[in-house]
């Protein structure tokens, strides 16, 4: 077991179990998610390109500010149309 650290000020966060990862990123769908910080999109749109090459269907979203949780609309058309989520963080 990993301990997962959750950045929401919690004393002792909860332990965590990691999902199994898949095997390959071929013909599966990847959310990108851009939380809103300076130059993220950068690294996204590499890291899009990078996917595609690899036969990923990428799907980009974006939060609405770096501040707050992803809002609850957006986490859950995240979870409907993805098997796999890569949410990036740049300055």
């Amino acid at each position: 077991m990993r301990t997962v650290l959750d950045p929401t000020g919690e004393r002792r966060p909860p332990e965590r179990a990691l999902l199994p990862r898949p095997a390959s990123l071929h013909g599966r769908t990847v959310g990108l998610l851009d939380i809103s910080k300076a130059r993220g999109d950068v690294v996204l749109d590499r890291l899009a390109e990078l996917l595609g090459e690899h036969g990923a269907t990428v799907r980009r979203y974006r939060k609405p500010t770096f501040a707050r949780v992803a809002p609850v609309d957006l986490r859950q058309e995240i979870t409907e149309h993805c098997e796999v989520v890569v949410e990036a963080l740049a300055d």
